[in-house]
Formats: C-alpha cells, sequence, structure tokens
C-alpha cells in the first residue's frame, strides 16, 4: 500500500515507519494538517491515516476539505477521543474508519487493507433501487426521490449491503464482517454509520425504508 500518515506525534510517527515499511508499504509522512492537505491533494495514495488533533489544520477540517474536493481516497482517523459523539463528528467530516489511541499497528494494518479492497471493490458500479432510493455503485450518487443524499464512506457501504440483499434481514454481524472484515471496531462503530445513514436516507422523508430489528439486524424495505 501506498500510505500517508499525518500525524505530529513523532515518536508514534516513527514506530508507525518502522512497522508498515518492514512489511513493504511505502509511507509518507506530513506533521502537521496544512502540509498534509497539501500532500494527500497532490499525490496518489491507497489510504491515508489522519491523526484528529493537528497543528496548522486539525484532523476533521482537513477531512472535510478533501471530501469537499472530491477526494475519495479512503482515511483511517486516529483519535483519543472515544465517546460517540467523537466518532460521529469523525464520520460525519468523511473518515472511512477510526481507531482509539493507544492501538495495536497489527489492527490499524488490518483496516487498512479493510478500507483499500472496499475502494477497490467499487470501481465496477450497477445502479441499486428500493422504493423511491436509487443508489449508483459506480458515481457513488444516491437519490432519495428527486433529492440528493450525500453519505461518508462506510454509511455508503453500509447502504449498498442492505441494497443489494433487500429485503432480507441482514444480522449485524454479517454486516460488520463485510465492511471491516475481521476487524471489527468496537460495538458503536456501527450504531454511529447506522445514525448517519437513517439521518440521511429517511429524516426527511415521509415513509422510512431502513429498519432495524432487535436481536436480529438490519433491513432496507420498502414494504
Amino acid at each position: 500500500m501506498n500510505i500517508l500518515l499525518i500525524e505530529d506525534n513523532r515518536d508514534l510517527a516513527t514506530n508507525m515507519f518502522d512497522y508498515f515499511e518492514a512489511r513493504g508499504h511505502v509511507m509518507d509522512l506530513a506533521a502537521d494538517g496544512i502540509s498534509g492537505l497539501h500532500f494527500a491533494a497532490s499525490n496518489q495514495y491507497n489510504v491515508l491515516i489522519l491523526d484528529l488533533m493537528l497543528p496548522g489544520i486539525d484532523g476533521l477540517t482537513l477531512c472535510r476539505r478533501l471530501r469537499e474536493a472530491g477526494k475519495l481516497t479512503p482515511i483511517l482517523m486516529l483519535t483519543a477521543c472515544d465517546s460517540l459523539d467523537d466518532k460521529i463528528a469523525g464520520l460525519e467530516a468523511g473518515a472511512d474508519d477510526y481507531v482509539v489511541k493507544p492501538f495495536s499497528l497489527r489492527e490499524v494494518e488490518a483496516r487498512l487493507h479493510a478500507l483499500v479492497r472496499r475502494a477497490q471493490l467499487r470501481e465496477s458500479g450497477s445502479t441499486l433501487q428500493v422504493g423511491d432510493l436509487s443508489f449508483d455503485t459506480g458515481t457513488f450518487k444516491v437519490m432519495r426521490g428527486k433529492r440528493a443524499v450525500e453519505l461518508p464512506p462506510v454509511p455508503l457501504k453500509f447502504l449498498e449491503i442492505l441494497m443489494r440483499q433487500s429485503p432480507r434481514v441482514i444480522p449485524r454481524e454479517e454486516i460488520e464482517r463485510a465492511i471491516w472484515g475481521d476487524s471489527p471496531p468496537d460495538s458503536d462503530a456501527l450504531r454511529a454509520h447506522l445514525y448517519i445513514l437513517r439521518s440521511a436516507i429517511d429524516k426527511q422523508a415521509d415513509k422510512p425504508l431502513i429498519k432495524t430489528l432487535r436481536g436480529i439486524g438490519y433491513q432496507i424495505s420498502d414494504e
């Protein structure tokens, strides 16, 4: 993988460089948000590792600017904040996934591989339809009736999983495995993504499409 690490903690950055380069990955380092924004906008990377707290431009602002500029490179956010509100803020800014410090470098590598695999799978597109909801998986364009819906990458993948198997009820564990592989995050992660997805899809609609069957799983259906 070609990785950009945006991290101002030199000791942590050195440890990550040693680990990933020993496994054959290529890494660039930006030690502040301004440099990170320039690197990410000017070069092609398979994935970005982005610290939340940065000098110059903070991680949330940097992430949001990249998404607004049309950069779809997967982003793994590093944060010392483990509250649900903090996680939702990162996901709404456009991050694909996050890990809470301190973390295992082996877990970070597994998550990066999962993010890159998902990005590669999305290159071949098709149009999914459930009721008045449509999703073009090639262009990532989501429409609810005549309303365009903007979603961060992981809720977008969540939506794709539900729509491809509609009206089947999909167990939580199956969704987590499809999104994160064998390294799912903590129990709040799927709930945070579901909150973002449901707010975007159903909040302004007359009829909700996304359903939670407690103890069973999730479903999207027009029935």
